[in-house]
């Protein structure tokens, strides 16, 4: 159990995994709390039609190897996924859930904000649907197209966004939709790691983030992560720095809640942000449907 005040900086083992670890105790007093800036979620018209819904893509695999041989034992962020999650079904969204492989959504839930009811209970309501989400294929071949019902797509950070998303053509496939058809996608911090996929195939300057403007989690704040054992080694890859080469600017250098809007695409810089992306994309959807 770790000690609330521990300066301990040693990454703490994850002892289901050979050479894994979780945070340290110091970096998990810096950076979690009990109570999370959840605010604001109040919505006194909300949708109501029944029909328009999102698509969350979990991330689906915990361990992500680090360059010297260990591996950080990660997955999707709480409040990068619950918070935005709230805020929008307080607006009257609801979600499908959806992984590459169908298996269950991996939480880094070492960051799980333990004295936060309503962000605790948010996870209850959808634990069902996280444990056994759809296979994002399925989802493509029964609920893609002109009349689907998703009016976006949402897909949260943790570094276990970097596994598998940005290689996927799945996702790709999705984003393409998701552009075609004028869809939100909303992400934040690694989340934006699966824009990549969408420049699979494509020529330099050929993906349809060419010329975005976004937030996301520093490549520079990456490298410094191990200082504090928040990673047990570092990462192998610059996800900032690959989607520059897309044609996609990062507007921020550090992390301080900032979001973004980019026409349909919607981000945020951080677990910071988790709370006013969630409200920044509640209400461009009740915007949106309130317009037709």
């Amino acid at each position: 159990m770790v000690k609330p005040n521990s300066d301990d900086k040693r990454p703490t083992p994850d002892h289901a995994e050979d050479n894994a670890f979780f945070p340290s105790p110091y970096s998990l007093r810096q950076f979690t709390a009990p109570k999370s800036n959840l605010s604001g979620a109040d919505y006194p018209d909300p949708y109501k039609g029944g029909r328009w819904k999102i698509l969350m893509i979990g991330a689906d695999e915990r361990y992500l190897l680090t360059d010297n041989g260990t591996m950080f034992s990660t997955g999707n962020h709480p409040l990068e996924t619950l918070l935005p999650m709230y805020h929008l079904d307080k607006a009257g969204f609801s979600f499908d859930v959806a992984t590459l492989s169908g298996n269950p959504v991996k939480f880094e839930y070492w960051a799980m904000p333990t004295e936060d009811e309503e962000v605790k209970g948010l996870f209850a309501k959808y634990r069902d649907r996280f444990k056994q989400p759809k296979k994002l294929a399925d989802v493509i071949e029964d609920a893609l197209g002109d009349a689907s019902d998703y009016i976006g797509v949402f897909i949260p950070g943790g570094h276990g966004a970097l596994i598998g998303l940005p290689e996927s053509r799945d996702v790709k496939t999705v984003l393409e939709w998701a552009a075609a058809r004028d869809k939100f996608v909303i992400t934040l911090c690694h989340g934006p790691a699966a824009l990549l996929a969408a420049g699979i195939g494509k020529a330099k300057g050929g993906s349809i983030y060419n010329g975005y403007k976004i937030c996301a989690f520093p490549d520079a704040l990456d490298a410094k992560t191990p200082d504090i054992g928040y990673m047990p080694g570092h990462l192998t890859w610059a996800f900032g720095e690959r989607l520059k080469e897309l044609g996609i600017e990062i507007l921020n250098t550090d992390i301080s809640g900032m979001v973004h809007r980019d026409r349909k695409l919607l981000t945020g810089d951080s677990p910071l942000a988790g709370n006013a992306l969630g409200k920044l994309a509640a209400e461009a959807l009740l915007d949106e449907v309130a317009a037709g």
